[in-house]
């Protein structure tokens, strides 16, 4: 019986071992806190800008329904807007050097101001979708940007930033969907003014509390980030990030047809969704990459979300079950997000800025294909299958990454 009871009893070095942990993720918690305001002005700026993507979710059936259009027709919104982000990152690094990081966030702030203002006028899909990619322009500006301001500004280290960033893309991702559903069950046309009032508040946040960033050391060529994909590390983890976001944007824009809810409905479980991706994000990615290093952490995770989008297409007629599913998923997705963030910013030896956008290219243009592929799949094959082709996305990124796992010996 003695024998037993020291084989379950942790020794005095176990039991200091995992006090040493809890400190270190309670001082690795309070560093993201500790920043100063200029870090904060454009992390609320980077909410705002993260509930652009997700406000528009809850009303897709609702304006399918208006404006008489299919589901792969309302996807498009999600298309057009994230092929011209993916696109416009490639030129944010050459322009963000010539007029400074500062007046790049503002001038993406006022074109997502400008664009969410006239999608909330806009009569007919088509010019929508039209308005939704000089949206997505806007978009590009302010998010690769964004993530090497935040870098640059804050304290703590680049691992903190990052954290505070993908925080603010899980808040803004969670609180996105809620408040898309409040304002759309008002009006579908709802959502479009609230980002455009929310986005002036972060305007002015940007504008009165980043004082100047200085601008590169030099001139960023227009082939920066083309030229830094030859890095075999960061190419890896960018093709990687293609084919994941094919399944993440799957997750988000096919959904909401299949859930058959309301639209506040369908904001309250993305609401879930989102604090889900925010917990991973923020308490769950830190200790996964301390415990198995940034290739066992991706590589097991993404296992996890192949499952999961598997199980969603089997019980793809079960509303309860998805609702789940899509709660579970948040989790993943977050840690994912977080540790594949800061895989970008340490496998490369260029430019975080220059890395960022070539990375942001990539994985934006994987994820504007899933949205209208999803409802052309749903429409001709069944309503279960683009959870499947999801899966099968993220297994070939997944592939992608364990077979070139040598090229990025920069990660542990």
């Amino acid at each position: 019986m003695s024998d037993i009871r020291k084989e379950t009893i942790p020794d005095g070095h176990e039991i200091e071992n995992a006090e040493q942990e809890l400190k270190e993720d309670a001082n690795r918690i309070k560093r993201i806190f500790q920043q100063p305001k200029a870090a904060w002005a454009v992390a609320f700026a980077c909410v705002v800008a993260f509930m652009g993507i997700g406000l528009v979710d809850p009303i897709l059936p609702s304006i399918a329904a208006q404006m008489d259009a299919t589901p792969s027709q309302v996807e498009l919104l999600f298309t057009s807007y994230l092929l011209v982000t993916g696109i416009m990152m490639l030129i944010t690094g050459w322009l963000s050097s010539r007029i400074g990081p500062k007046m790049t966030l503002l001038i993406g702030l006022v074109i997502i101001i400008l664009f969410s203002t006239l999608g909330g006028l806009a009569s007919n899909i088509d010019a929508l979708v039209g308005l939704r990619a000089g949206w997505g322009l806007g978009n590009a500006l302010f998010i690769s940007t964004a993530l090497a301001v935040i870098v640059s500004v804050s304290s703590g280290g680049s691992a903190a930033a990052i954290m505070l960033y993908e925080a603010a893309l899980g808040l803004g991702m969670s609180v996105g969907p809620l408040l898309g559903g409040l304002l759309g069950s008002i009006h579908w046309r709802g959502p479009f003014f609230g980002v455009a009032v929310l986005m002036l508040i972060g305007l002015l946040a940007v504008w009165i509390l980043l004082t100047d960033v200085p601008k590169p050391a030099r001139k960023s060529p227009l082939s920066a980030p083309f030229q830094s994909l030859r890095h075999p590390g960061l190419l890896t983890i960018g093709l990687t990030a293609l084919f994941y976001n094919f399944g993440f944007f799957t997750l988000l824009t096919y959904s909401p047809f299949v859930l058959h809810l309301g639209e506040f409905g369908i904001g309250f479980v993305f609401f879930i969704w989102g604090v889900m991706l925010a917990i991973g994000s923020i308490f769950i990615a830190p200790s996964f990459e301390s415990k198995l290093g940034t290739k066992k952490s991706l590589s097991w995770v993404m296992v996890g979300i192949i499952v999961t989008l598997s199980l969603m297409g089997i019980g793809s007629h079960t509303p309860w079950f998805l609702i789940v599913m899509i709660a579970l998923m948040g989790l993943l997705l977050g840690i994912n997000n977080t540790v594949m963030t800061t895989a970008v910013m340490e496998v490369s030896p260029a430019e975080r800025s220059t890395a960022s956008a070539a990375y942001s290219f990539l994985r934006f243009t994987g994820g504007s294909i899933s949205p209208w592929l999803a409802g052309k799949v749903s429409e001709h094959i069944s309503i279960g299958a683009p959870y499947y082709v999801a899966a099968a996305a993220v297994l070939v990124g997944l592939l992608l990454f364990i077979t070139r796992r040598r090229m990025m010996d920069r990660l542990s």
